[in-house]
């Protein structure tokens, strides 16, 4: 249990943009770090039905706050990698040249296309609603975040990436995301949800439709695709909440 606790922190730390409030680092937890992902998932996922209820109430404009929200909240961590898979998978170069666009650190056009495409329909889904059911814009970042756990221990890393080395992604436990999924899926029969619960089947299939084929194009997992996938999936999920409530 103590191994647990630790390893939430240091997941929390790295993977939300809230500050933390425990700053710990044991490297006996480190596997167990990535299983913490739905945890923190339900933390950003609290936040963002915490804002777009406080804005409701208000009687504010949302949609630019609902469509930032989730990428501040995770500290754009994870957006940063959709841009430089959109950078290198965009590029249509050979595997070997898109790794390298992948690593390279500078913006290249094809990210800041696939960001402000991504802005534009976020915005869109988010300005055209006029009411979502809260329990599944809560469980979308914890199905996205559990997905994450899953592909990232368990997909063949790419060369270049970190998870190839001493990560040790075979080692880590995935008790927790598995059961965390199971949640979100029993969830989906509650009463009173309605067609909102698409949501997060939308947001599961997002995310290994994207994972696998940006595994295709970069030649294996990594953080980068993670994030790529990650993203693609919660717009899957959001698109579902927003025009399915």
């Amino acid at each position: 249990m103590k191994t647990l606790w630790y390893a939430f922190w240091m997941c929390f730390g790295m993977f939300c943009g809230i500050p933390c409030p425990v700053k710990i680092w044991d490297e006996q937890a480190r596997p167990r770090m990535i299983s913490c992902l739905p945890l923190v998932g339900g933390v950003i996922g609290a936040c963002t039905v915490g804002i777009y209820a406080l804005l409701t109430r208000l009687g504010l404009p949302y949609a630019a706050a609902m469509t930032a929200a989730p990428w501040l909240l995770s500290g754009c961590i994870h957006l940063d990698g959709y841009m430089d898979c959109c950078d290198a998978i965009f590029s249509r170069r050979e595997l070997k040249r898109r790794q390298e666009i992948l690593k390279d650190s500078h913006v290249g056009s094809f990210a800041v296309i696939g960001m402000a495409l991504l802005a534009i329909v976020t915005f869109e889904l988010w300005r055209e609603s006029d009411g979502v059911a809260l329990l599944p814009l809560a469980l979308i970042p914890v199905v996205s975040r559990s997905c994450a756990a899953v592909a990232v221990s368990r997909m063949k890393p790419m060369e270049t990436s970190q998870y190839s080395g001493g990560f040790q992604q075979k080692k880590t436990p995935l008790a927790l995301p598995v059961f965390c999924l199971i949640l979100c899926a029993a969830a989906c029969f509650l009463p009173g949800i309605g067609l909102g619960a698409l949501a997060l089947p939308a947001c599961c299939a997002g995310y290994w439709l994207a994972a696998l084929a940006a595994d295709r194009e970069l030649g294996g997992m990594s953080g980068d695709v993670s994030g790529f996938a990650l993203t693609v999936g919660e717009l899957c999920g959001v698109a579902a909440l927003t025009l399915l409530h």
